[in-house]
Formats: C-alpha cells, sequence, structure tokens
C-alpha cells in the first residue's frame, strides 16, 4: 500500500513536466486529471477482481507501473523524442490507474477477512497509501542525495514493482480461527503506523531547517525501515498465539467463514431485478447500487468535495511558485500532505468505527463534517497570509484522506459486500469527473487568464503567474464547491439515521459465527488467563 502512494508526488514532478516540455497551466492541469482519472477509474481493477485471483491483479499492477513511470523517464532524460501531450496523457494515466491493481486487492481480501472491524481496515490499509508519498520521497533523497526529479521518476519505476513483486503472495482470503482480542491487535497497528508518521512529520521539519547529507536522509531511511517492519512482528506474535490456542481446543464457533454469497458464482442482474432494491446492508447488485438515490447523493458530495481537494493537491507546487515560496519547499508540502493524509485516514477510519458502532452516528455525516474543515484549507489559499501553504497543505491533506476510507466504509454499509470490489472502483469514478471540472476548466482557466494579463511567459518555463491574484478566484469556487458537497453528505445522513441506529454489523458477525460469550470470554486483559477460561468452559 507504500508502493501505491506514488500517484501523491505528482506535484513533485510536475514542474519538471511543465519547464521541460513548455506546458501552460490548462495543459498542465490536463495532465493532473490523467493522474486523478487513473487513480480513481478503477472499475476494470474492481471487475477483474470479481473473477480472478489477488496475485493476477498485483502481476498487472506490477508491469504497467514499470512501464508508464519508465516512458516518463525517458522522455525527460531526452531519451526518446519529446512525447506529444496524449501520449504524455496516457502514460501519466497508467501511472495512478497501475495502483488501483494492488490496492483493489489488498483491500477487498482484507474486508472479507475482518467483515466487521471494515472501518477500521480501511483506514489502516488507505493510511498507508497516504504516507507512500512521504516515505517514497525520503527513500529518493536517500538514494540520490537531492531532490532531482528525474530520479524520482526512475526510482518511481522500479522501486514499488520490486515491493510488490516481494509482498503479493501471501495475500488472499484466509479461513483462520478468529482472534479473540483482534481489536487490541488493530490498535497495536494503529501505533506503530502513527509513529512511522509523527517520524516522518520529524523528519521533514529537520529537513527544512537543516541540510541533510547523503547519509543524514540514509540514517532516517533506516529507521523508517525499521518501523515499516513492526506490523510484521506483532503479526508473527499474534500468529503464534493463536497456534497454541489452537492446541488447547478447536472450538468450530470461532472459526471465520466467508459469507456464503460471496463465494457464490458471479451473475449480472437482469433489468426486471434493477428496480426490486433490497435493504440497506443487504447486498445490492452492481446496477440496484449505481441507480439508487444513496449512491447519487455519494457522487455529488464525491464529485463537488473530493474533486476540489485533489484539485488542489495538484496545483501546490504552482501555488507555492506563484506566492514565492523557496524551491525545496515543494517536496516539503507534498511529504505534509501525504503525512496528514494518513492522519485523516486513519483517525476517520478508526474514530468513525466508534462514533457508529456505540454512539449510532451516521458516516455520511462524518463525511460531511471532513469536507466543511477542508473549506477552511482551501480559503486559506484564496486568501493567503504568512505560511498560509503550509497550513493548507495540512488541512487539505488531512480532510481528503479522512474523507476516503468514509466513501469506501459508506458503501459497504449501505449495498454489501458481494460486488465491492466493484462498487468501491464505481465511487471512485466521481473523484476525476471533480478533478477535471476544478483542475482544467476552474484553476487551468483562470491561472492563465492572470498569466496572460501580466504577459509573464517565459522560454522553458511555460505560462507563469506571481502574486496572490493567480488562485485566489478558483479556489474561493473550490470552497463553494466543497461545501456544496457537504451539504450533500448531510442529506445522505439524514436519510441513512435509521438505518446506522440499528446493528450495522450484525449480517457479518452471524457469517463469523463467533457469539458474544465467546468476545467476553476472550476479551480479559491478562492472556496468562486464557487457557485456564477455556478449560474451565469445556468442562462445564
Amino acid at each position: 500500500m507504500i508502493g501505491c502512494g506514488s500517484p501523491y508526488l505528482f506535484g513533485t514532478y510536475s514542474k519538471l513536466l511543465k519547464t521541460k516540455f513548455d506546458y501552460n497551466q490548462t495543459q498542465l492541469n490536463t495532465l493532473g486529471f490523467a493522474k486523478d482519472l487513473g487513480s480513481n477509474l478503477g472499475v476494470f481493477a474492481g471487475l477483474f477482481a470479481e473473477v480472478a485471483p489477488p496475485w493476477m491483479l498485483f502481476l498487472v499492477g506490477i508491469s504497467s507501473n514499470f512501464f508508464s513511470y519508465f516512458m516518463i523517464w525517458l522522455s525527460v532524460s531526452n531519451y526518446v523524442s519529446k512525447p506529444q501531450l496524449w501520449l504524455m496523457f496516457v502514460y501519466i494515466y497508467i501511472t495512478s490507474n497501475s495502483q488501483n491493481f494492488p490496492n483493489t486487492a489488498v483491500m477487498v481480501t482484507s474486508v472479507g477477512n475482518f467483515p466487521d472491524q471494515r472501518g477500521i481496515i480501511l483506514g489502516l490499509l488507505k493510511g498507508f497509501v497516504g504516507l507512500g508519498g512521504a516515505i517514497l520521497t525520503q527513500i529518493n533523497l536517500a538514494i540520490h542525495g537531492n531532490q532531482n526529479s528525474m530520479d524520482l521518476l526512475l526510482l518511481l519505476s522500479w522501486l514499488p514493482s520490486i515491493v510488490c513483486s516481494l509482498c503479493f503472495l501471501p495475500i488472499r482470503t484466509i479461513k483462520a480461527r478468529k482472534h479473540p482480542q483482534e481489536l487490541k491487535v488493530f490498535y497495536h497497528l494503529l501505533y506503530v503506523s502513527i509513529a512511522i508518521a509523527v517520524f516522518l512529520l520529524f523528519l521533514t521539519i529537520t529537513q527544512r531547517n537543516i541540510v541533510f547529507s547523503q547519509a543524514g536522509y540514509a540514517s532516517g531511511v533506516a529507521v523508517i525501515v525499521v518501523l515499516i517492519c513492526l506490523p510484521l512482528l506483532i503479526a508473527i506474535k499474534e500468529e503464534l498465539f493463536l497456534f497454541k490456542l489452537d492446541k488447547q481446543t478447536m472450538n468450530p464457533s470461532v472459526l471465520v467463514s466467508i459469507p456464503h454469497e460471496q463465494l457464490e458464482e458471479i451473475s449480472l442482474p437482469s433489468v426486471s431485478n434493477v428496480c426490486k432494491k433490497p435493504k440497506r446492508g443487504e447486498d445490492f447488485s452492481i446496477l440496484q447500487a449505481l441507480l439508487s438515490k444513496d449512491m447519487t447523493l455519494i457522487f455529488i458530495a464525491t464529485v463537488s468535495a473530493c474533486g476540489s481537494s485533489v484539485a488542489a493537491i495538484d496545483n501546490l507546487g504552482q501555488i507555492a511558485e506563484s506566492l514565492e515560496y523557496p524551491n525545496h519547499s515543494i517536496s516539503i508540502l507534498v511529504s505534509w500532505i501525504s503525512i496528514f493524509n494518513f492522519f485523516g485516514r486513519v483517525f476517520s477510519g478508526f474514530i468513525s468505527e466508534t462514533l457508529m458502532t456505540k454512539y449510532k452516528l451516521p458516516r455520511p455525516f462524518m463525511f460531511g463534517l471532513t469536507q466543511l474543515f477542508t473549506c477552511t484549507g482551501l480559503l486559506s489559499i484564496a486568501f493567503p497570509y504568512i505560511n498560509s501553504v503550509y497550513i493548507a497543505s495540512l488541512i487539505i491533506g488531512f480532510g481528503l484522506g479522512a474523507q476516503t476510507p468514509l466513501i469506501f466504509a459508506i458503501i459497504s454499509d449501505l449495498f454489501g459486500l458481494k460486488h465491492y470490489s466493484t462498487l468501491l472502483n464505481c465511487g471512485q469514478l466521481a473523484v476525476p469527473l471533480g478533478s477535471y471540472i476544478m483542475n482544467v476548466e476552474v484553476i487551468g482557466r483562470f491561472y492563465d487568464a492572470e498569466a496572460t494579463k501580466i504577459g509573464n511567459v517565459k522560454n522553458g518555463k511555460g505560462l507563469t503567474c506571481t502574486g496572490t491574484h493567480c488562485f485566489s478566484e478558483s479556489f474561493m469556487i473550490l470552497a463553494a464547491v466543497t461545501l456544496f458537497g457537504a451539504m450533500a453528505s448531510f442529506v445522505l445522513a439524514y436519510r441513512t439515521r435509521d438505518f446506522y441506529k440499528g446493528d450495522v454489523y450484525k449480517k457479518y458477525r452471524d457469517d463469523i459465527g463467533v457469539t458474544q460469550s465467546n468476545v467476553e470470554l476472550y476479551s480479559a486483559d491478562d492472556r496468562n488467563n486464557e487457557h485456564k477460561k477455556i478449560t474451565d468452559d469445556r468442562s462445564k
């Protein structure tokens, strides 16, 4: 999932593309739209996941990732002739679309293995995607000792591909004993991931104020690698615990069994079934879900809010340049977006799960709150002040990060898990549409109009604009559109309030076969009493 974070680095190398190929801002934002379209047009990966095992999705992602980034590197390095804009559009589309295949394989498999902890699972997994941009940036600095975007492009071609090649075989649907303290283990994983994020934040802040040598960058990456390995040690420890538990008792009621409907042969819905929609939480067909009012509201909220946030992130490099921030600030901004994107994802994953299960707060209501929070970051760019771009990067990164797992969780809550691999990718289709409108039709056109007014066209640097006016009007529009998306989320929350007052996960707990008495039996803090309690229950 860290390897899937490479699209977040578009803001780092986009300036290289603009200067190398003399693009104007509208052309550059068109390439940004290609990145957003590729990241979110994962319906092909979703449909493929319906019929293919996870390892096949990984192979597709590995090969397409290497090809696309390598071709961009060849182009900017002058090893091949300058590609036309449409061809560069295709390359950048493939760079981000390739991440959907491993992304889908990991998320669908994990949600299937832990259906009653899906909010937490999605928060953790998507959180590591958010950290990917910052971690890959540090690795590039450790290897090359500088912030050369050409070196970064070459790194992105081979490193994520190698990581996926080493890690993809164990990722599959597993029938196994349910861990008696599953939630506690997930919190241990959360603590490790937060430690990684905090260390990355410390590292980037330090690098902003102190010049690092290549050895200094390498030392930082060494610590990151050690921290990344800690979740594996946690997993090994818990597997040993389950192995010892298996020796004491083999109670079939605590075995995880994947819901029967997920193993059934996939069949396309007939037109007559589309109008016979099941109740919320039951398994919808693909067409039933896509044509529902709930999905329409999700689509509107995602187009408006997520589209605006992604467009803002794509342009942060040019925003910093227009406000005359130093060149090294761009990589720091991208890293901060990545880090706070992580915080947003794990925060919404764990907090939304707690608020929903304990206090019956609808997930769409939390979705709307994150969009309101994002508005403040967009306004920080529309009305800039000292270091406002740094503040905006934190707010927008956190807000977008919080929205991502909420979208996936809401879709699984309302429409079931039978066609989840396809529906989660269909839900993402709204993001590139919103990104295109905001990126190309709003930000790009307003920027080029302002740059043309002052006649600031430099050879080899494309059409440039300097000053607070370059992005002010466009980001006022983005803030208003995001506010509209928040209103759509609140309408969805009102519509689904009765559904979330019930037990959303009852069906999946029944499928898993763990009774409340089983959970209470294993919820004791002192593990030394585990085996004794099991023996007492068996004798009774």
